[in-house]
This record gives structure tokens, C-alpha cells and sequence, in this order.
């Protein structure tokens, strides 16, 4: 594996520790699913106990840090100048239906600034990780994104609007114009691992509205790592509004316009 810094390798040993556990849980669904009551609360517990897992980890390697996480929302900590952005469980929804797509995904922010992330893909085992200045990998694979630079032959990534959450309307508009003037989008349902994976040039790109600071934190230094950018939709900031766009150099300014209707 390549060389990692202790707070990366720290991170790495949270999100597989997190990871055993939703594994394991994963592999008890399939007698969940033909019941009548569903998975839903296994998954939540599941949820519960990666974050819980991360919390306890990541406090005691680094006392002090803050926190940004989905279940346990702000946790302020001593050390104002770091804070960990965490998602336990990024993609609850394949977990509940027994999708095998589904990932723990931990940020570093210092002095505001995304410093470093790890996304851990749990059934797939591999683990994506990168740090501001060195890089980004996928276990000790170096990662670039894709060197596609015309849109018609690119394949990109997005998020449906959840729950009835967002603007659909908005939304059909926008995957509309980027089907016409692209390969073809997908929809896998883990923003983190969409980001992750265009790090991977799997996606030449990737967009969606809506998502939380956990959704985004450590996919955004695996995509810069890797040599993509990573924009806010309509040019704000994407950690306070959750509209993002990540491409290569070449894809970020077609990918944008098709999405805005430019």
C-alpha cells in the first residue's frame, strides 16, 4: 500500500473497524427481507453502530477534534481547528434492500480547508483514500480521474431527489439535458462512492442537489487529489448548499452547463 500519513492510517483502521460491523450486518438481511415488517429498523441499529464505532475511534486518536455526523449532527470539540465530517452508513437505502453498494466515508476539515478523506466501499472491500498535497488511492492503486475531455462520450453519475425531499421537477430538467449530451447517467445511490469512484475515472462526472456536508466531505479530496475539480452547482459553497459538480478540467464546464441549462 502506499505511504499513508498516521491521521490517514488512523482513518483507514475507523472505516474498516465501522465496516466489519455493516458487513456482518449485511450478511444477516436476506432472512429481513421476505418479512413483513422489512429491514429498516436492523439498518437504523446498523447506522447507529458504525457511527457509534467511528465516534469512539476517531475521539480517542485524536482528543479534541469536533464532529459532523448524520445521527449525532455537531459535536464541538476543544481543538476548533479540526473537525471530522463522517457518514457512517452512505447509501442506507441499497443496505435496506440488500444492495451491495454501500460505503462508511470520513472527512477531515482543518482551518475550514477539506484536508484529507476515506471512503470505505464495505462489500467490495476497497478502500478509497486520499490527502491534501499526496494523492489520491484506491487500497495501493494511485488514482486519476478519467481523461475524457468530450462530453457526448462521457458517462456521469447523480442523485435522485430523496423522499419527496428537493425539486423533482428541477431535477427531470437537468438529468434530460445531460442524457441528450452525454453517454448515458447513472444512479447507484452513495454520492460518496460517485465521488470516489469519477477519483477512479469510473464516472468522467458526477452531480446532485440536496446532499449533507457527510455526503461530500471525503468524495471532494479523493476527486481534487485525483486531478478533477469539484464545484458548487451555481458557484456558492457546496458544504453549505449540497449542490456539487465534479468532473476532470475538461468535463466540469459541459457537465455544469448541461445541468444549469445553460
Amino acid at each position: 500500500m502506499a505511504q499513508t500519513s498516521p491521521t490517514v492510517t488512523m482513518m483507514i483502521a475507523a472505516a474498516r473497524k465501522a465496516g466489519r460491523v455493516l458487513a456482518r450486518d449485511f450478511g444477516e438481511l436476506e432472512n429481513l427481507q421476505v418479512s413483513r415488517k422489512g429491514p429498516s429498523d436492523f439498518v437504523t441499529a446498523a447506522d447507529l453502530k458504525s457511527e457509534k464505532i467511528l465516534f469512539e475511534e476517531l475521539s480517542k486518536a485524536r482528543p479534541g477534534y469536533g464532529f459532523l455526523m448524520e445521527e449525532r449532527g455537531a459535536v464541538e470539540g476543544t481543538d476548533k481547528s479540526h473537525r471530522w465530517i463522517v457518514d457512517p452508513l452512505d447509501g442506507t437505502t441499497n443496505l435496506m434492500h440488500g444492495v451491495p453498494h454501500f460505503a462508511v466515508s470520513i472527512g477531515l476539515e482543518r482551518e475550514g480547508v477539506l484536508v484529507a478523506g476515506v471512503v470505505y466501499n464495505v462489500v467490495r472491500d476497497e478502500l478509497f483514500w486520499a490527502e491534501k498535497g499526496q494523492g489520491a488511492y484506491m487500497n495501493d492503486k494511485r488514482l486519476r480521474v478519467a481523461a475524457r475531455a468530450d462530453v457526448r462520450d462521457a458517462l456521469f453519475a447523480t442523485g435522485t431527489p430523496f423522499n419527496g425531499k428537493g425539486d423533482h421537477a428541477q431535477f427531470l430538467e437537468e438529468i434530460g439535458r445531460v442524457i441528450e449530451r452525454s453517454a448515458g447517467v447513472r444512479r447507484f445511490g452513495a454520492a460518496a462512492l460517485d465521488l470516489a469512484y469519477v477519483a477512479a475515472g469510473r464516472f468522467d462526472g458526477f452531480w446532485e442537489r440536496g446532499l449533507a456536508p457527510w455526503d461530500i466531505a471525503a468524495g471532494v479530496v479523493l476527486v481534487r487529489e485525483a486531478g478533477g475539480v469539484a464545484n458548487e452547482i451555481d458557484g456558492g459553497d457546496f458544504m453549505s448548499t449540497g449542490a456539487i459538480v465534479a468532473a476532470n478540467t475538461s468535463l466540469l464546464a459541459p457537465l455544469t452547463k448541461a445541468v444549469r441549462g445553460d
